[in-house]
């Protein structure tokens, strides 16, 4: 069910999807072929037993970065307009200009592709929480303000956030929303790394904490919510569950 219930009264933030400059990070690259005669030295295309410049490959690593990226956009504007059912290969295929083939060494599989779409959003709102850090005194406030501008960011294009959220959540392979979402409240609430019982603990509570978040932006995309009650669930939740964090240190003067 698709439901693109957009929040009333909610106040205007940056959208998380736009142009910008592509992620860096590992890229799913295709694996080298072994070279005739048992060698074992990559080839290079069109160049069999010939083992890649340096200056090649970094043309042909740009490349295979812009395409990847082209695919991830391709399979975000598809899943924006009619959910991940319309995230068929072959249209994926088709819509970032990639033979099927290629596309499916990058992601062999549609689960692949809307992990890939679920990161490119997680990186958006990561830039914008370092261009524009949060500024509350504690530790719920702060990740409280994080969480609200995901919500408003993921509900500009609901039909795009209902399929990665649904996707994810029935999803049979390890994904990177809570995770991710986990470590970045983490470092707003100004969490102390370390290994212990300690940390364990602030894991588990940040983890939590983004678990009813994804809750309850569920409860708004089926129209339960408004963007008022999910910001108070939010904040109760984040008081009770954070109230042990430590502040970040001020820096030195």
């Amino acid at each position: 069910m698709r439901i693109p219930h957009t929040a009333t009264g909610a106040p205007a933030a940056p959208r998380l999807r736009g142009t910008r400059a592509a992620p860096a990070g590992p890229l799913a690259t295709p694996a080298a072929t072994p070279a005739p005669g048992g060698t074992g030295h990559a080839t290079t295309e069109g160049a069999p037993g010939m083992q890649s410049e340096p200056t090649s490959t970094g043309v042909r690593t740009r490349s295979q970065h812009q395409r990847r990226r082209r695919i991830v956009q391709a399979a975000a504007a598809l899943a924006s307009r009619g959910g991940v059912e319309a995230m068929q290969m072959r249209t994926v295929a088709e819509r970032a200009g990639v033979a099927l083939g290629t596309l499916y060494r990058y992601f062999p599989s549609k689960m692949d592709l809307v992990v890939a779409v679920v990161g490119e959003e997680i990186d958006l709102l990561e830039g914008s929480i370092e261009r524009r850090p949060p500024s509350a005194e504690t530790a719920s406030g702060r990740a409280v303000d994080v969480l609200m501008r995901a919500t408003r960011g993921l509900m500009r294009e609901p039909e795009l956030a209902d399929a990665l959220i649904r996707s994810l959540i029935m999803a049979e392979v390890e994904t990177p929303l809570g995770d991710r979402m986990t470590g970045l409240l983490l470092r707003v609430a100004g969490a102390r790394p370390g290994a212990g019982a300690a940390g364990e603990e602030q894991y588990a509570l940040a983890g939590s904490l983004a678990s009813v978040w994804v809750h309850e932006l569920l409860e708004m995309l089926r129209g339960r919510r408004t963007y008022d009650q999910i910001q108070r669930r939010i904040e109760i939740a984040a008081a009770r569950l954070l109230s042990d964090f430590h502040p970040p240190p001020s820096p030195e003067r």
